[in-house]
């Protein structure tokens, strides 16, 4: 069974922990025998995405013996606790647009081990029953605000650049507030068949449970085409080169992720639904783990 470290870190507390860190043995260094040694940690944020994405790949490297600790941290703290190597990886790196103020901070202090899935894609979503398909047509749909998700989040900032580029918006707000609550207004008021406007990114589920649209984004502030990266510490293939390899290996398609999203938000456990996924999967799984005793 994977462990779950339910730590939030804030940035003076995670500097703290990367000095100690820095003194420290690392795990593939450690004299204390073979379990040490396979033991590794995957930050994610919680993000229905990155929540499919970990327990997957967290799943398959449990089954290779590793004692795996899965750790949910705020956007920007997940990639200073692997910039400091506090955590070992994260397969939740979502660039080019996404997470680039992170990788100018701290992309040089990490190994971008390349691109797990391609084709996400971020912006601002509707209800396909809204009679509005560009951003430039907002008027005052939905109070005039934006539904968006944690402070801080790439979507987030793109949605605060689109109130600037878009002279429409000039009366518009973004309201932040976490990617559940987002999901939550969503479902409300698609009930009631009321107008909303979220900040969006696919793959997720809420595509395949409802009926919706990305509104078209001509002045380009939501930027292109997302992926989303693997990234390991420095000194991980070092330390742990079979674990290294299957992160390196890592690579599914956004049909893929969507399975175990939707599983999950139809309430069955991360755990769980990650668990049936590889079991289910085999042939894939058996792709990232070539060559790993």
């Amino acid at each position: 069974m994977m462990k779950f470290n339910w730590k939030r870190l804030g940035v003076a507390a995670g500097l703290a922990l990367s000095l100690f860190a820095a003194g420290c043995s690392s795990a593939g260094s450690s004299t204390d025998g073979k379990s040490e040694a396979k033991k590794i940690e995957l930050a994610y944020v919680e993000w229905d995405t990155e929540v499919a994405s970990t327990h997957v790949i967290g799943k398959v490297l449990e089954d290779l013996g590793y004692d795996v600790t899965l750790t949910p941290l705020d956007n920007a703290v997940m990639w200073e606790a692997v910039a400091s190597g506090e955590a070992d990886a994260m397969v939740a790196a979502w660039l080019p647009g996404t997470h680039a103020a992170q990788l100018e901070q701290y992309g040089d202090k990490m190994v971008d081990l390349g691109v797990n899935l391609e084709g996400a894609k971020i912006g601002l979503v509707v209800p396909a029953y809204m009679d509005v398909d560009s951003i430039a047509d907002l008027t005052d749909e939905a109070g005039m605000k934006i539904t968006g998700i944690e402070p801080g989040a790439g979507v987030v900032a793109a949605a605060e650049q689109a109130l600037e580029d878009y002279d429409n918006l000039a009366d518009w707000e973004v309201q932040t507030s976490s990617s559940g609550a987002m999901a939550t207004a969503l479902g409300q008021a698609i009930e009631n068949e009321e107008e909303i406007v979220v900040t969006g990114w696919s793959p997720h589920w809420k595509f395949g449970k409802y009926d919706l649209k990305y509104l078209d984004d001509p002045k380009g502030s939501f930027g292109e085409a997302e992926e989303i990266k693997t990234m390991a510490r420095e000194g991980l293939e070092e330390d742990l080169p079979e674990a290294y390899k299957v992160l390196d290996n890592f690579y599914w398609e956004p049909a893929d992720m969507e399975e175990v999203m939707l599983a999950i938000q139809d309430g069955e456990d991360p755990e769980d639904a990650a668990a049936a996924w590889v079991e289910a999967h085999q042939d894939i799984v058996e792709q990232w783990t070539e060559d790993v005793k």
